[in-house]
C-alpha cells in the first residue's frame, strides 16, 4: 500500500419460527434479546479473534476458510447493497458457536450446512454464530448469509457513479462476512450486478457478464488464496484495455470522470513493470495481472488487491511508474507472501518500496545505493526512532516501515553481495508462496543462503531506536 505523495513516495435453532429458514438476528450487544434455543448445544466455542498483537480481535478461531462465493447485487442511488455469501469452511476443533467478522448490514438469514443458525453481534464488527448441531472438528461446514443495507465502514467508498472497496488493515467487514486475517487466505467467486452500463471489477479472471431487465452481472474468479482485504470491488465508468503480461491475462481500467490523461499512460506500464519484476523476484505467482485508477476523489493512496491493485488518480499527474512497481512487487510480497502477523509490515512494504528503487534504476534513474544514501541523511524522528519490524499499530505507514524497511534490504545487499542476496528474494517468494511469513523465518532464511551470521544487521535496523552506523 501507498499513502498520496508526501516527502518521499509517489505511495468479513436458535430462534426459528415454525416453518421458517429466516432467523431474527441481533444488532448489537445491547439490542433486544433473542431468545436462544430451549437445549444449547454444549462445546467448546471459536476465538473470537486470532491473538495478533496488533489487532487481537481480528480474524477468528476455530475454523479455516477454503472458498467464498460472493453475490452482490449493487445499486449505486441510493448506496444499497444486497448480498449472499456462501463460506465453505473446515473446522480446526470442535464447534458449538464461532464467529465471523462483519459489520453493519442487516441479515436477512443464515444458515449452516443447510440448517438455520442463531447468530448476534457481540460487539461491533464480531457476528456469533450458533449452528443447529456441534461442528465436528476436521468436518466441513458451509455457512450460507444473506444480508442487505447500505454499506459503511473503513473499507466501502461510494463514488458519484458507483463504489470501491478499498481498505487496509480491515475492510471486509463493511461488505462481507469473513475470517478478516491474512492467516486464512481462500479462494473466490464473484458475481456482482450492477444497472447496465456500469464497469463491475473485482480480482482474478473476468469469467463472463451478462445483461437482463436493466442489469449487468459480472464474474469473477481468484484461484489463488487471497487475503480478505486485498478482495475489492469496483463499480463505475471505466476505460478498459486488455492484453497479456509475465504469461498472464492482463485487464486494466482507467475511471473516466477524474483521472488525468496521463493515467492511461501510467497504467499501460504494468505490462513492462511486472515483466522486470519477474527477472528480480521470479515467476509471477497468480493468473491475472492488471490495476484500477480509480474514477474518485480522495482516494487513500494505492493498494496491491491481489492482481489488481488500485490507484488514486493523483498519482498520475506526471509518469507514476514507481507507484506501478511498488504496488505490482506486492503481489509477490503482500498478496502471494502474507504478514503472519501486522506488526511484519515491513515485509510488505519495505520490499515494495525496495522494488521503486529497483524499477527506478532499471529505468535510468538513481542505483538504490543512491537512495540509501538520500534517505540515510534524514533527520526525520519517524525514520529513527521507529523500528521498521515493530512500529506499533499507529505507525504501521509510517516512513519507517517503507524507508528503513527498503534501507534494511540495501543494508544486507551489501552485506552478502548480489548473487546471494537475490537468491534470498527469489527463495522467500517462492518458499512461502501462498503462505504467511514472519520477520524471523526472513532472517534465517537471509542467514541460510548467505552463510553468515547477520545479528549485528538486522538488529539495529530492524529492532533500533537510533540511526544504525555505516
Amino acid at each position: 500500500m501507498l499513502r498520496r505523495p508526501v516527502l518521499w513516495v509517489i505511495v468479513a435453532a436458535l430462534v426459528l419460527a415454525a416453518t421458517a429458514t429466516v432467523l431474527v438476528v441481533n444488532r448489537r450487544p445491547d439490542a433486544r434479546a433473542v431468545q436462544l434455543p430451549a437445549a444449547p448445544i454444549s462445546g467448546p466455542p471459536g476465538a473470537p479473534g486470532l491473538g495478533d498483537p496488533y489487532y487481537p480481535g481480528a480474524g477468528n478461531g476455530g475454523y479455516d476458510v477454503q472458498s467464498y462465493r460472493l453475490e452482490l447485487r449493487y445499486d449505486p442511488d441510493p448506496n444499497e447493497l444486497d448480498g449472499h455469501a456462501v463460506i465453505a469452511a473446515t473446522a480446526t476443533q470442535d464447534l458449538a458457536r464461532f464467529n465471523l467478522d462483519f459489520g453493519a448490514l442487516d441479515i436477512t438469514a443464515i444458515t449452516v450446512n443447510g440448517r438455520p443458525a442463531h447468530a448476534q453481534h457481540t460487539a461491533e464488527t464480531e457476528l456469533q454464530v450458533t449452528p443447529a448441531a456441534l461442528i465436528a472438528s476436521r468436518s466441513t461446514m458451509t455457512i450460507d448469509v444473506r444480508y442487505k443495507g447500505k454499506p459503511a465502514g473503513e473499507g466501502f467508498h461510494p463514488t458519484a457513479d458507483g463504489a470501491y472497496v478499498f481498505g487496509e488493515p480491515e475492510a471486509a467487514t463493511a461488505w462481507f462476512p469473513s475470517n478478516d486475517h491474512p492467516r486464512d487466505k481462500a479462494t473466490y467467486d464473484f458475481a456482482i450486478t450492477v444497472p447496465a452500463g456500469l464497469n463491475a471489477i473485482a480480482n482474478g479472471i473476468l469469467q463472463g457478464q451478462s445483461t437482463s431487465g436493466g442489469w449487468t452481472t459480472w464474474r469473477w474468479r481468484e484461484s489463488a488464496p487471497m487475503a480478505t482485504y486485498l478482495a475489492t470491488m469496483v463499480v463505475g465508468h471505466y476505460r478498459i484495455t486488455t492484453g497479456t503480461a509475465a504469461g498472464v491475462p492482463m485487464y486494466n481500467a482507467v475511471g473516466t470522470r477524474y483521472p488525468s490523461k496521463d493515467a492511461d499512460a501510467a497504467i499501460a506500464q504494468t505490462g513492462p513493470v511486472i515483466e522486470y519484476l519477474t527477472t528480480v523476484f521470479g515467476p509471477y505467482p497468480f493468473d491475472a495481472v492488471g490495476g484500477v485508477v480509480l474514477d474518485a476523489t480522495k482516494v487513500g493512496g494505492a493498494l496491491e488487491t491481489q492482481t489488481r491493485p488500485l490507484y488514486s488518480p493523483e498519482f498520475f499527474r506526471g509518469s507514476g511508474s514507481e507507484v506501478i512497481a511498488h504496488e505490482l512487487a506486492h503481489q509477490w510480497f503482500g498478496d502471494s507472501v502474507s504478514v503472519h502477523d501486522w506488526r511484519d509490515i515491513w515485509l510488505n512494504e519495505g520490499f515494495a518500496t525496495y522494488a521503486q528503487w529497483l524499477w527506478g534504476e532499471h529505468a535510468g534513474g538513481p542505483s538504490p545505493q543512491t537512495r540509501f544514501n538520500q534517505v540515510y541523511s534524514s533527520q526525520s524522528a519517524n525514520l529513527w526512532t521507529v523500528p521498521p519490524a515493530d512500529p506499533g499499530v499507529k505507525r504501521m505507514f509510517g516512513e519507517s516501515v517503507y524507508q528503513r524497511g527498503a534501507m534494511t534490504l540495501q543494508a544486507l545487499r551489501q552485506a552478502v553481495g548480489d548473487p546471494a542476496f537475490f537468491t534470498v528474494l527469489r527463495d522467500w517468494a517462492a518458499q512461502m508462496r501462498y503462505g504467511n511469513g514472519t520477520t524471523a523465518e526472513f532472517t534465517a532464511l537471509a542467514e541460510k543462503v548467505s552463510g553468515k551470521q547477520l545479528d549485528g544487521l538486522f538488529q539495529p535496523w530492524l529492532y533500533g531506536k537510533t540511526r544504525p552506523s555505516l
